[in-house]
């Protein structure tokens, strides 16, 4: 992972082609549910900082933690950018292992760990992690990656017929654990791929309420000619509402590339 992360650019990844729409869609379902500002947000494996600095600008303290140093990095000096609207801390860190106190965030964003983490242990553990530190009462967004997202991103990018791909998706759909042993960044690094209902059940396992699970994207990232349609402005919120309409819908949310969960901790 560290070494992918080396090599590709994360902090401009969101503001390019359909991962426009990841973004928008994450925004939005954190605003759904969020408490209002000040409020103290833990961004757990928060890259660089992209949600970590909107969410500072809008009057957050947001602390951020990531396991690559890189995007620690560049999560600080996207701070810095923003000197009157800082991020509380940027810090290397572990989702498995955290340094904050008990019930000493108001909500916490678990973006990247939930896929990271292979092993269903490593995952568990992490979203006890979060239950331990988020307040009572408080709410936690876990991100997955459908089971079915590299399937569906072959097909729409035109790699399905990719002898080196074959065997990756093989593994994908029969058991979510993705691994890319070639040297094309394209093939993403080594993740774990949900199905839908498996995301909700583990944050039931932690201890967790389910508030909500949804399509991040929907089938919205599949759309051809994506960036002209997005850089029309009618267009764009057409494509949004249309999400919008379907993002519960149990028959599409494994068309999502992602995946969302909103949970919160009992009081």
């Amino acid at each position: 992972m560290i070494r992918h992360y080396s090599d590709v650019d994360e902090s401009s990844r969101l503001n390019t082609g359909v991962f426009q729409i990841e973004r928008a869609r994450t925004e939005e379902l954190i605003l759904r549910h969020l408490p209002p500002a000040p409020a103290t947000i833990l961004d757990i494996g928060g890259g660089a900082g992209a949600y970590a600095s909107w969410l500072a600008r809008r009057g957050y303290r947001v602390h951020l933690l990531d396991p690559v140093p890189r995007h620690v990095e560049q999560a600080s000096a996207a701070s810095a950018s923003q000197p009157e609207y800082p991020l509380a801390s940027a810090e290397i860190g572990d989702a498995r292992r955290l340094s904050f106190s008990d019930a000493s965030a108001d909500a916490v964003l678990l973006l990247g760990p939930l896929y990271h983490l292979l092993e269903k242990d490593d995952r568990l553990t992490a979203l006890r992690e979060a239950h331990r530190v988020v307040s009572p009462g408080g709410l936690v967004w876990g991100a997955a990656i459908s089971r079915f997202a590299s399937f569906f991103d072959s097909l729409s990018n035109g790699f399905f017929t990719d002898s080196a791909f074959a065997p990756i998706l093989a593994r994908d759909l029969s058991e979510g654990q993705h691994r890319n042993p070639t040297d094309n960044p394209i093939y993403f690094t080594d993740a774990y791929f949900h199905r839908p209902g498996e995301l909700c059940r583990e944050f039931l396992a932690t201890g967790f309420e389910v508030v909500e699970l949804a399509a991040i994207e929907g089938p919205g990232w599949l759309a051809r000619d994506f960036d002209r349609l997005w850089k029309d402005p009618a267009q764009c919120e057409r494509l949004l509402e249309c999400v919008r309409k379907v993002e519960r819908e149990p028959s599409i949310l494994g068309a999502s590339a992602h995946i969302m969960c909103i949970a919160r901790r009992a009081r």
